[in-house]
């Protein structure tokens, strides 16, 4: 009787040994698989980045060279010191930073502002308004252009920054109506006790929503300002429109007049000379490319936690 036990329980045990193993065999090929399928999808979206930063070190002879493709034969650095002067990168830069910034400061500006009331707040046609606003992120900015463009020549803002910056503060601009959106999503949320409790205490409407429902949104306000610096800094068709002036380009708008010099069939004397005696080739272009894009993908590293935290918190998730 012994034995027989002995010998039941051994097969159990083995039994449970080969179900574990199998589990566990199991669950590896499926990490496998998930972790492969991940590789694939992140090989996809960074080929792009990949393929800019390889060819912006290729030398000429790399550049005809079709067996020359992952690894240049020998990385050429000068190539970004080339491209940082046809650039001209601390004048434009500073141009798009002042886009950028006072744009983002807008548009947290006026679209928390009116999400807020959107949110907590009840008047007529709220509704109705609320539906224009989403209405508004279906709408190119193509087809509003041409108005646009002669309200703002009539009032002498051609050639300036304003059209750009001003109607953000208006809730309107770049994505304005996106921005309305995440803001109301947020506050909706958020229990109405805190403002019973801050009007007790003496809060007015602005002082409540400044010194309570602001700082409460930090996550929210973290998502719209990097969006906003990363759409407006991408942003080539309004600039391109409004500002025509050389001297007052963004700074993505000078990689088309590097591609046209790239294009170029003959140099004069005077493009020789402002070259260093340098002919642009497509290392060079390329390395333009990834000095505009170099901010972005700094900024975004540094706040890349925060603003997946954001999203998650600003229910914007579900959509």
């Amino acid at each position: 009787m012994k034995i027989k036990l002995e010998k039941l329980l051994v097969e159990s045990l083995t039994a449970q040994r080969k179900d574990t193993g199998k589990r566990k065999a199991k669950g590896f090929v499926v990490r496998l698989l998930f972790y492969l399928v991940v590789c694939d999808l992140a090989f996809v979206f960074l080929y792009p980045f990949i393929t800019v930063i390889v060819d912006s070190l290729k030398t000429d002879s790399d550049i005809v060279n079709i067996t020359v493709k992952w690894l240049p034969s020998s990385p050429e650095w000068n190539n970004y010191v080339v491209a940082w002067k046809r650039l001209k990168y601390l004048q434009y830069f500073t141009n798009s930073m002042l886009v950028c910034g006072f744009s983002t400061l807008g548009h947290v500006f006026a679209c928390s502002f009116a999400g807020y009331a959107f949110a907590r707040y009840n008047f007529r046609f709220k509704n109705i308004l609320f539906g224009l606003v989403v209405l508004t992120m279906l709408v190119p900015a193509q087809v509003l252009i041409f108005p646009l463009y002669m309200q703002y020549s009539n009032w002498g803002w051609i050639n300036t920054y304003l059209p750009l910056i001003v109607p953000t503060f208006f809730g309107f601009g770049l994505s304005g109506g996106f921005f309305i959106f995440l803001f109301r999503q947020f506050f909706a949320g958020l229990p109405y006790e805190m403002e019973e409790a801050a009007r007790i205490d003496g809060c007015g409407a602005f002082k409540t929503f400044f010194r309570i429902m602001i700082p409460m949104a930090k996550s929210s306000v973290l998502v719209c300002c990097v969006l906003s610096i990363v759409w407006h800094w991408n942003d080539y068709f309004e600039p391109g429109v409004y500002v025509t002036n050389i001297d007052k380009m963004l700074l993505p708008s000078r990689l088309p007049v590097l591609y046209g010099l790239l294009n170029a069939e003959q140099f004069d004397t005077i493009h020789v000379n402002e070259l260093d005696d340098i002919i642009f080739n497509e290392a060079m272009l390329m390395a333009a490319t990834f000095l505009v894009i170099l901010p972005i993908l700094i900024i975004y590293s540094i706040l890349q936690k925060k603003f997946m935290e954001g999203v998650e918190r600003s229910g914007l998730t579900g959509i």
